[in-house]
This record gives C-alpha cells, sequence and structure tokens, in this order.
C-alpha cells in the first residue's frame, strides 16, 4: 500500500511574510489595491476563507486578466475588478483590511489623496491600511532598476506621512525586509 504522506513538508510559500503582515484571518473583508501578476493577492485572500470576501482592483486591465487566472488556479475565491485607485467602486465600511502593493510611492501627489482617502472611506472604522511598497536599493541594482518614486512622496515621510495626513492613526512600520517595507495605519474609531 503507497502511502500519500509527504516526506518533508511544503514551505510556507514565496509570500509567507506578506501573508503574515496583512494578519488577515478568517472571516475578514479584504480589498487591495494594485494586484500585479495576481500571486501575492491570492496567498493573502486565501486567509479569509468561505466566511470572509476577497477583492482586488487594478487599473491594468491586463493585470487584471493575469490575476484572474492565478487566483483560479491557486482554487481561491476572489474577485478582481478593473478600476482607480482613486474611484473605488465599493461601499463606504465595505472593509476590515486594505492592502495598498507597491501602488501609494508612485501615484501624483493629487492621485495618492484622493487613494488613500478612498481607502478610508472604504475601510470599517478600527480597520487597517497595509502599504507594502519595495525599499529603495543601492548599488548595481539601484542602476539596473530605478524604482519612479514621487519626489513629494519621499520629502513629505514616504508611507507614514501620507497615512498621517489623510488622518490615519496608529501610524507605524512594521518591518522593513527582503526588499519589502511595511506600513500600517488605522482609521478612527470615532
Amino acid at each position: 500500500m503507497r502511502s500519500s504522506m509527504k516526506l518533508f513538508r511544503e514551505g510556507l510559500g514565496p509570500h509567507a511574510l506578506e501573508v503574515s503582515m496583512a494578519g488577515v484571518k478568517m472571516g475578514d473583508r479584504l480589498l487591495q489595491l494594485r494586484c500585479g501578476n495576481g500571486k501575492m493577492f491570492a496567498a493573502i485572500a486565501a486567509k479569509v476563507g468561505l466566511t470572509g470576501n476577497a477583492c482586488a482592483i487594478d487599473d491594468n486591465s491586463e493585470e487584471c486578466v493575469r490575476g484572474r487566472k492565478t487566483i483560479a488556479k491557486a482554487g481561491v475565491l476572489a474577485e478582481i475588478d478593473h478600476a482607480q485607485y482613486d474611484a473605488l467602486p465599493y461601499e463606504d465600511t465595505s472593509f476590515d483590511v486594505v492592502v495598498l502593493w507597491d501602488l501609494i510611492g508612485v501615484l501624483t501627489p493629487e492621485r495618492r489623496v484622493r487613494c488613500l482617502q478612498q481607502t478610508l472611506r472604504v475601510l470599517r472604522r478600527g480597520g487597517r491600511c497595509l502599504i507594502i511598497e519595495r525599499v529603495p536599493r543601492s548599488g548595481l541594482w539601484a542602476l539596473l532598476r530605478r524604482p519612479v518614486l514621487d519626489a513629494t512622496y519621499l520629502t513629505s515621510g514616504g508611507a507614514e506621512g501620507a497615512l498621517d495626513a489623510e488622518g490615519f492613526i496608529a501610524i507605524r512600520q512594521l518591518a522593513e525586509r527582503d526588499g519589502l517595507a511595511f506600513t500600517e495605519g488605522g482609521k478612527p474609531t470615532t
């Protein structure tokens, strides 16, 4: 008789850090802005389970198509819609957690303000916004891949400054690891 037990335990996956930092749990209502190829979104969205709700928005229709294929392949129940980040198509207080993936620093100042205002609008009271962004690298890597970050964003305090300016509370940088920075802010309860 052949055993189906695996000899080695499967790893946590390539997005274990992002999943852990998002802190999403069973039953949460999750929104991710900018889904990219959908792999990180699928990993985080899997945590909400059947009792939760996972949605993603991307302003690039090709990324939406790729993301939909990725979540279908992963067997995750989630929705990916094409929309603008500064005009979210959701009701007020619809989500417990909103994740902004490598997005906020590349938007123009006006779009960044509207995007964070929309994020605050769709979050429930006491909900969390998590900004995950790539950390600018130095050396040869910096010459090969130059991120186009808005200068105003950098001089006004980056993610923490942007969240503070739009009324988020309890703002803090959770970690900087593996070339990523994780910053969160909460929606006031009153």
